[in-house]
């Protein structure tokens, strides 16, 4: 089963990564962070879409992608191979490549001339990996894809997209979505919305190959917890007009400027309260051409997770 690959980048869409300027234009194309984004907050969608306001890297999300690369090339080595001091010896020159190709990551650690700092946090990725052969065995798995892109147009019009960190495909042909997360699992209250992005993705995948996964699985290689959930076509139909519901209150609100701050306790790690309204902040001059809202229109306040 082959769907098409391209490189992770930073936004994980997959769209090439730009260091100038680029000049806003409407979305077109909706992803599972992008999606998470709008319901989340609609003004943080506009900062990251459309204002492509930069955003400081962290800690807990650069570990995050050089545990995805650590796990990714050591599918490289034969299987007998793919064993722990492999895969930990995997972490430095993992971390040099990420520093080559995101120069601004090593500011992380700016403040750190002894490497103290460093040490311990490429320590907690190398626990991390550790963890992850608890919960699989990499010697008897032989992916079909890994960071693979996928995208795909619904009869609407809207393009789907994003990058499924690995494909399994039996011998009999079921396809297994595998995610990992460097995080805890959520409780089960909130098991549905992580699952969102993992339904998000089997749509995709439904809607290229008519082939419905067996199985959608987040491996969390902070907690050592795996979450699995075997989809049906209701599901996926259910997610599918979600996402088609989404998709128009982001259109409204890209054709009448209208992005409304939507306050939480995650506005505590935004980059952008300074321009924030909810933080006393102005928000930079929409870049884009705006028509008059529809009177009683408020498609924005209707959205948000199942």
């Amino acid at each position: 089963m082959v769907l098409g690959m391209e490189t992770r980048t930073a936004d994980g869409t997959g769209s090439p990564a730009s260091s100038g300027a680029v000049a806003a234009a409407p979305p077109s194309s909706l992803s599972p962070s992008r999606a998470g984004d709008f319901m989340q907050c609609p003004l943080l969608y506009r900062f990251r879409v459309i204002d492509k306001l930069p955003e400081r890297p962290t800690e807990a999300a650069t570990r995050g992608t050089l545990v995805h690369a650590v796990l990714e090339r050591l599918f490289d080595a034969p299987a007998a191979e793919r064993t722990v001091p492999r895969a930990t010896a995997l972490v430095p020159g993992q971390w040099e490549r990420l520093r080559e190709a995101r120069p601004e990551v090593a500011e992380l650690f700016a403040d750190d001339p002894e490497g103290e700092r460093l040490a311990r946090w490429l320590g907690e990725a190398e626990r991390l990996v550790e963890r992850w052969f608890t919960l699989e065995d990499p010697t008897r798995l032989e992916p079909a894809e890994r960071e693979l892109f996928v995208e795909a147009e619904l009869e609407s019009g809207l393009r789907l997209r994003g990058i499924i960190d690995r494909v399994d495909v039996a011998s009999t042909g079921e396809v297994r979505i595998v995610d990992y997360k460097t995080g805890k699992a959520p409780r089960p209250e909130y098991a549905e919305g992580a699952l969102f992005q993992m339904k998000f993705y089997a749509l995709v995948v439904w809607r290229l190959r008519k082939v419905v996964p067996r199985r959608l699985q987040l491996v969390y290689l902070g907690s050592g917890d795996v979450l699995t959930y075997d989809p049906v076509v209701a599901d996926l139909e259910r997610v599918e007009r979600k996402l088609l519901a989404l998709w128009e209150a982001i259109r409204l609100a890209t054709e009448t400027g209208d992005w409304r701050p939507r306050p939480t306790k995650l506005c505590g790690w935004c980059d952008h309260r300074a321009v924030c309204p909810e933080f006393g902040g102005t928000p930079p001059p929409y870049p884009l051409p705006v028509r008059a809202p529809v009177a009683g229109g408020d498609a924005q306040g209707r959205m948000g997770r199942d």
